[in-house]
């Protein structure tokens, strides 16, 4: 496809939309949110931008596909384009978006969620959503303040919410990285599915990791952040 008519099929893709709030949730950590006006199942991503001319990025839906809101969650990139921008709206403004979309998806059988950073993302909306009941949430952060979401969590989940902090200490939480929590458990189990979502680097020791403990390579699904 000409590269014209592929930017021309990107912006009929995205709808504009007004926003609803965009609130700074830890520092330099944004929850960006629009009217919800489709419907979408926990784990699929969207589009934005707040500018049409501008190439749009992937985001994870983070709130319950049930709320009136879709909220997306977003760091700063102090290199980046278009985060510095995101950071600076306010409600009423207007960005551009589009339909949910992906097939990183859930269901109510049991699973390990493993995250870190803002890769918490697409099992927050799983969990707005009434998927975690049978599933097993491990959140990994450089700081404490990262732990987004962490009192909602640890009040509903309980021991299946395990935190590990590798440069702050705190009360109930692993001292360490996802990689070093994982290792240190003797029996994993290898009949569910584990969904990995963060960083490239992260996914593909943890991928490793389950892989060398016995658990198959199809119980394991990831979602990469760039």
């Amino acid at each position: 496809m000409p590269k014209g008519e592929e930017y021309l099929k990107t912006t009929l893709e995205l709808a504009e939309v007004t926003i609803t709030g965009n609130e700074e949730i830890s520092p330099g950590v944004y929850l960006l949110s629009w009217a919800r006006s489709h419907d979408f199942h926990p784990g699929m991503v969207v589009k934005v931008t707040d500018d049409p001319v501008l190439p749009p990025r992937i985001y994870s839906i983070c709130s319950g596909n049930d709320e009136e809101d879709i909220r997306v969650l977003f760091n700063i990139k102090e290199d980046g384009i278009l985060t510095p921008r995101l950071a600076g709206l306010i409600p009423g403004m207007k960005i551009w978006v589009s339909k949910p979309y992906g097939s990183f998806k859930d269901n109510q059988t049991p699973a390990w969620w493993i995250a870190t950073g803002t890769g918490i993302a697409p099992f927050y909306s799983m969990f707005r959503s009434g998927i975690s009941e049978n599933k097993t949430l491990i959140h990994g952060v450089r700081n404490l303040s990262q732990f987004y979401f962490e009192d909602e969590l640890e009040w509903a989940m309980g021991q299946r919410y395990v935190r590990c902090c590798a440069h702050e200490q705190s009360c109930n939480v692993f001292p360490g990285r996802v990689t070093q929590y994982l290792e240190e458990i003797n029996d994993l189990p290898t009949n569910i599915n584990y969904y990995l979502c963060g960083k490239a680097l992260m996914v593909v020791e943890v991928r490793d990791l389950l892989i060398a403990k016995g658990v198959p390579y199809e119980n394991i699904l990831a979602e990469i952040y760039f």
